[in-house]
């Protein structure tokens, strides 16, 4: 049986009345046992539960700030990376794709994001022997980046091009090795444009696209959140906010130092579907 999404979440809009889109954010507490999360790049380091959920409402706050609805997921208190929710689908504006984690641990999350995503789009699934997660797929307007990744291989990346095909989608794949997935090197500002970190993966993969690249003593900094003109970062990086105020861009700086430690960043801890204006 699917479970439902929780109907006692938090639902928060500011600004109704200057924003010209709307976007519902679907996100989930931090559980409890987020201490013995699956790590692959980074070593074990005690995390503040307490302080990492403080972070994680300040990051619903922000996201709330830049126009999104907030909707709440039921708790899943025995899955270490439920928060992570990004990694559970892939969103587009035709459907959703639910993934396939690649760590067995997580594939219990799955359910409670598909039952939300009906309510906005038709669903489609990545089946075995295909994983996926949809921190490896990257948005830019028409094109899907499709990382090859410790959680995602090419099984997974060929069930995603056959879903996609008839809607007009071009998928690029590339191989990462560096870091957990594609979007902890890089992340769509708008349609033409990305910011990337060149030590986690070559910018001429994204040829003929606009590149900006993080600063060079920020690694880490290349996972954000896109909404419009804001762009959502991790207060740990200035540097790199500092670049994309200076192309423009409205910067909102979140800590999500505890989170981190998780493997996690910015985008992991949101799935958010457009809905409109």
């Amino acid at each position: 049986m699917r479970t439902h999404v929780d109907t006692s979440m938090r639902a928060t809009l500011t600004n109704t009345a200057t924003q010209a889109r709307v976007w519902i954010a679907l996100t989930r507490d931090v559980s409890p046992s987020i201490t013995q999360c699956e790590l692959v790049h980074r070593e074990r380091v005690p995390i503040d539960v307490r302080k990492a959920r403080e972070q994680h409402s300040r990051y619903e706050e922000a996201l709330a700030a830049a126009g999104c609805l907030i909707r709440r997921l039921s708790p899943l208190p025995d899955s270490p990376d439920a928060v992570f929710v990004e990694d559970t689908a892939v969103v587009l504006d035709e459907l959703a794709i639910m993934a396939r984690p690649g760590a067995t641990s997580r594939r219990l999350e799955t359910s409670v994001v598909a039952n939300a995503l009906e309510a906005y789009r038709p669903l489609a699934f990545i089946d075995p022997p295909g994983t996926l997660d949809g921190g490896d797929i990257l948005r830019v307007g028409r094109t899907l980046f499709a990382g090859l990744s410790s959680r995602t291989n090419a099984d997974g990346v060929a069930a995603l091009i056959r879903i996609v095909a008839p809607f007009g989608y071009k998928v690029r794949t590339l191989l990462i090795t560096k870091c957990l997935h594609l979007k902890s090197a890089a992340s769509a500002l708008d349609d033409r444009t990305l910011l990337v970190d060149p030590d986690l993966v070559e910018p001429g993969a994204f040829d003929g696209f606009d590149v900006i690249e993080i600063d060079p003593s920020e690694g880490g900094a290349a996972n954000v959140v896109a909404l419009a003109e804001t762009v959502l970062i991790d207060a740990r990086f200035p540097r790199t906010a500092a670049l994309l105020v200076d192309r423009g861009y409205r910067v909102s700086a979140i800590d999500m130092s505890e989170l981190a430690k998780a493997e996690g960043a910015m985008s992991c801890c949101s799935l958010i579907v457009d809905a409109g204006s």
